[in-house]
């Protein structure tokens, strides 16, 4: 039978509509046809782009696809662009031979009307494929937490979770990796470990980012020590041109999933190793932890102090104690430090139990201006009485630092307590970044100008800096025990000679030196003889509540040891 031109072509249509209105589309049926449409109409090649935007398109970062080439010519015939509703852009072009034969009108118009609707299918077909990517992807490529939520449902339908791993790792120093190689090296590297985490845990897993260097994810078992062996620390390239590399490692929370598994919602995977996770961060580097009852506990346990917070807040139930500074040649008392316990149900709760809890969020930072503005109560009520008042040191955390207003916010608790400044010392612990470095030095200098003491606390703690001392006005430099020399005998030590020259150079460039921790005859030794006089420790007094430490405040001077 022979078919006109016109059968012809409605045949293509049909068939062409029928593969694009499929459920399931065949791929190779849909090759053939091309392929006969081609042939038919003299087609030596065919090529649709697609762009997600049109700013994209400028960029040429898109998709090509070269849907038929006989290779037989490269001279364009037909070129159509549309822009679809949702912006993006899709472009098809059709090229014959250079010297090829001439279409008529008719053939023309029907090629347009196929191509139409073959652009048509591409832009569908390429729109659920961008929806897909932008849906289950971050805006650099990796996958998010939509990705892992999906992927732990199909696992979950599919009752395959039993016996598989979840993670949380938070990669070590990885702001100083950026500020060493920067920070456009610092993606590559940090895009080359998340391909070396995908490629060790294949396809019966998955790695998705939280943000910034956070990543959770999934994997078998059979893999658990190769996945471990990179949170341990692996070298990673950044430039293999000239074989240059990082050492990247992870804190790592880890939890096991039991077998079998069947999953609540990923909340409950989330919790545990994202408490797993914190707890891997305050290990040594390379820690890996995994969650267990314990750990089920602890969680609770901080619940419980985070709501019970809030009550004790509002019932007054936190105390200021004060353990007292002592001039050494004077025997007088010369300060003191205010310090914090939680009465509740007619218990002491220890500090160790529940400061740290608070500095998880901000917690700790409510807790400090309370405790500012019940010294502050305290020293206007000893001020009115006629007592002869000593300057009062207050610990603010260094959660403060990302708080604009701090300065406003602690002179504002000063001034309403009608409290002269002098008598307040805030103490600020070192920052170990840049941004907080700018932001403490600018609270520090703030307080100076109003004439309220500043101390930098637990100096000779962490890694200090000398330009903590030199880029910061303080008033004092307190030193924690740890840094001070046990014996008089030591003083050839390193130890003993770091410190000697720490209190020179303090006091060279008027720092009022305190030393924190003292119990000891042979410490009091020690710190005569480097000079150092104003002390703070159980030698003299442990923290005091408020009518003992004015007891002691009214007779100004300790007995001779």
């Amino acid at each position: 039978m022979i078919y006109t031109n016109q059968e012809i072509y409605l045949g293509f249509l049909e068939r062409l509509v029928n593969l694009t209105h499929t459920e399931v589309f065949d791929h190779d049926s849909y090759r053939v046809l091309l392929k006969d449409i081609c042939e038919y109409y003299r087609i030596a090649k065919g090529v649709t782009e697609f762009y997600p935007t049109q700013r994209k398109e400028l960029l040429k970062q898109g998709e090509i696809f070269c849907d038929f080439d006989n290779g037989k010519g490269e001279k364009v015939l037909y070129r159509y662009r549309f822009i679809t509703r949702a912006k993006a852009v899709i472009i098809g072009t059709i090229y014959v031979e250079d010297n090829g034969e001439t279409w008529s009108d008719e053939e023309l118009e029907q090629l347009d009307v196929m191509f139409r609707v073959i652009l048509g299918f591409v832009s569908r077909m390429r729109l659920i494929r961008t929806l897909e990517d932008f849906g289950f992807h971050d805006i650099d490529g990796y996958y998010n937490f939509r990705a892992f939520a999906r992927f732990l449902d199909i696992a979950n339908t599919e009752n395959r979770l039993g016996g598989m791993v979840t993670f949380h790792i938070d990669l070590h120093n990885f702001t100083m990796v950026n500020a060493e190689i920067s920070r456009q090296n610092g993606d590559i590297v940090l895009k080359n470990y998340y391909k070396m985490l995908c490629d060790v845990i294949g396809e019966t897993g998955i790695v998705i980012r939280l943000g910034g260097d956070k990543f959770i994810g999934i994997f078998d078992r059979k893999v658990k020590r190769k996945v471990f062996n990179l949170f341990s620390g692996v070298p990673v390239a950044y430039d293999n041109k000239n074989e240059k590399f990082v050492r990247v490692s992870a804190a790592a929370g880890v939890y096991m999933l039991p077998n079998p598994y069947m999953l609540k919602s990923p909340g409950d995977i989330m919790d545990k190793i994202m408490l797993a996770g914190n707890a891997a961060k305050l290990q040594t580097e390379s820690a890996i932890i995994i969650f267990d009852d314990k750990m089920k506990k602890e969680k609770d346990r901080v619940k419980k102090v985070q709501t019970e917070f809030r009550d004790g807040l509002e019932k007054e139930e936190f105390h200021v104690y004060y353990q007292p500074k002592v001039d050494l040649q004077t025997r007088q008392l010369k300060g003191a430090e205010a310090l914090c316990r939680w009465f509740r149900n007619g218990k002491i709760i220890p500090p160790l139990d529940f400061i740290p809890i608070l500095e998880i969020n901000n917690d700790i930072c409510d807790l400090d201006f309370y405790m500012l503005d019940h010294v502050c109560r305290d020293i206007r009520r000893w001020l009115d009485e006629g007592r002869d008042v000593v300057r009062v040191s207050v610990n603010m955390s260094r959660k403060h630092l990302v708080d604009v207003d701090l300065l406003e916010h602690i002179m504002e608790i000063i001034d309403r307590n009608n409290v002269p400044h002098e008598y307040i010392e805030i103490e600020l612990t070192e920052t170990t970044t840049d941004v907080l470095f700018r932001d403490l030095k600018r609270v520090v200098c703030g307080l100076q100008e109003q004439g309220v003491w500043t101390a930098v606390d637990d100096f000779g703690m962490g890694y200090s800096s000398l330009n903590l001392i030199r880029d910061i006005p303080w008033n004092v430099l307190k030193i924690d025990k740890n840094f001070v020399p046990k014996q008089v005998s030591e003083e050839d030590t390193i130890v003993n000679k770091m410190f000697k020259h720490v209190i020179a150079l303090a006091q060279d460039i008027g720092l009022e030196c305190v030393i924190e921790g003292v119990e000891t005859i042979d410490q009091l030794d020690v710190l005569r003889l480097n000079n150092c006089f104003i002390v703070q420790g159980y030698f003299f007094d442990r923290p005091l509540p408020v009518p003992d430490f004015e007891y002691r405040m009214d007779r100004k001077v300790y007995p001779e040891e």
